[in-house]
C-alpha cells in the first residue's frame, strides 16, 4: 500500500515522502495516529503544502538554534556532587542534573535534548552533545566538581 507521510518516521521516510508499506502496517499504526495519508492525487496536493509550510517553519527553527548556539558557545556548566574517596560520585550527574545547571545560567533546554553516553560517575570534566534542532549539536562543557 503507497501512503504519504506527514511526519517523520525513523527508518521509514520523511514527512510528505511516498513510500510503500504493508497493508497491515499503514490500516493499523501509521494512518490511525495520522502519520500518513493514502496516496490519493488530492491528499498528494494537501501534502505538499503542509510540507511547504513545514520546510518554511523548519528553516525558522534551523536559525533559531543557530543563534542559540551562538550564545552557547562559551557556556561551561560547574555541577557540585557529593563524591567519596577515589574521587567516586555517591550518585551520578544525568541530562537532568545539565538541563538544571543550564536553566540557572538562563538557557531553557528539554533534558531530551541533552545527550549523554551514560550517566557521569566520576568527578572531572566532560563534553556533553546538546542536540537543539536536527541538523544543530553542540559540545558543552560539563566541570563534576566535589561539593563542600
Amino acid at each position: 500500500m503507497e501512503v504519504i507521510l506527514r511526519e517523520e518516521i525513523e527508518k521509514l521516510g520523511r514527512r510528505g515522502d511516498l513510500v510503500k508499506v504493508a497493508p497491515g502496517y499503514a490500516r493499523n499504526y501509521l494512518l490511525p495516529k495520522k502519520l500518513a495519508v493514502a496516496a490519493t492525487a488530492s491528499n498528494k496536493k494537501i501534502v505538499e503544502q503542509e510540507k511547504q509550510a513545514h520546510l518554511r517553519r523548519d528553516a525558522k527553527e534551523v536559525s533559531e538554534a543557530q543563534e542559540l548556539a551562538k550564545l552557547m558557545g562559551s557556556v561551561a556548566v560547574t555541577i557540585a556532587q557529593k563524591a567519596g574517596e577515589n574521587d567516586q560520585l555517591f550518585g551520578s550527574v544525568t541530562a537532568g542534573d545539565v538541563t538544571a545547571a543550564l536553566e540557572k545560567l538562563g538557557y531553557t533546554i528539554d533534558r531530551r535534548k541533552v545527550h549523554l553516553d551514560e550517566p557521569i560517575k566520576q568527578l572531572g570534566d566532560y563534553k556533553v552533545s546538546v542536540r537543539l534542532h536536527r541538523d544543530v549539536t553542540l559540545d558543552v562543557p560539563v566541570h563534576v566538581i566535589r561539593e563542600e
